[in-house]
């Protein structure tokens, strides 16, 4: 019976006590405030430290016939013989300002597939892209090189402000898939050597775009 009592009068002062509140004892402590400061360099050079960092390859163009111009140096150079873009937006602002070497073939025939993307994250040097697309799921991991053409509107500081924009931009219909890609596909599973270019692709370029008029 004394158990019983005792048990009961615990239980009661533990519902008392949840109906208070109480104050955070230490409210500068790590948790309260985020990991991560507010950016202080402007973004695109952010994103360009990280992205070239992490072994990625960025271009900076002021507008698409500038854009069109470099990316036709980059194919000769690299001596790209097909090249794939699913996205027709974007060949057909490359076509208007003469840039016109498009495969006709497969992705799974392709040198290099060209993208778009959601968004930078500017904080890791990421790409976010996703499976609503027009390229798909697909086009960014298959081929040998990845080519993403963004937009300087797509820059955002973190991964927070990134998910936060495609969640504007879709509201209630998220796409199936949303991921994030940080430079070449990387692994040291054997024997703890890095090797580039084992699950995804082994080199990937940005095209980061000022204006995307035509």
């Amino acid at each position: 019976m004394s158990n019983s009592f005792s048990k009961e009068n615990i239980l009661k002062k533990i519902r008392k006590a949840l109906t208070q509140t109480v104050p955070l004892p230490f409210p500068n402590s790590e948790g309260a405030n985020s990991v991560f400061q507010p950016a202080t360099d402007d973004l695109a050079v952010l994103f360009a430290q990280e992205f070239t960092r992490l072994q990625g390859k960025f271009a900076y163009c002021s507008n698409v016939l500038e854009l069109a111009n470099e990316l036709k140096k980059l194919v000769e150079q690299q001596d790209w013989k097909e090249v794939y873009c699913a996205e027709n937006s974007i060949r057909s602002s490359l076509h208007k300002n003469g840039y016109t070497k498009f495969s006709s073939g497969t992705l799974a025939q392709c040198d290099v597939a060209i993208t778009s993307c959601e968004a930078l994250v500017a904080r890791t040097g990421s790409i976010m892209m996703s499976a609503a697309q027009p390229s798909g799921r697909t086009a960014s991991v298959y081929a040998p090189i990845h080519v993403c053409i963004a937009n300087v509107n797509q820059l955002v500081y973190d991964v927070k402000d990134a998910i936060f924009l495609i969640k504007q931009k879709y509201q209630n219909n998220l796409p199936s898939l949303i991921t994030f890609a940080t430079g070449p596909s990387r692994t040291a599973d054997i024997e703890k050597t890095l090797v580039v270019g084992v699950h995804g692709p082994k080199a990937v370029y940005c095209f980061l775009v000022e204006s995307n008029q035509d």
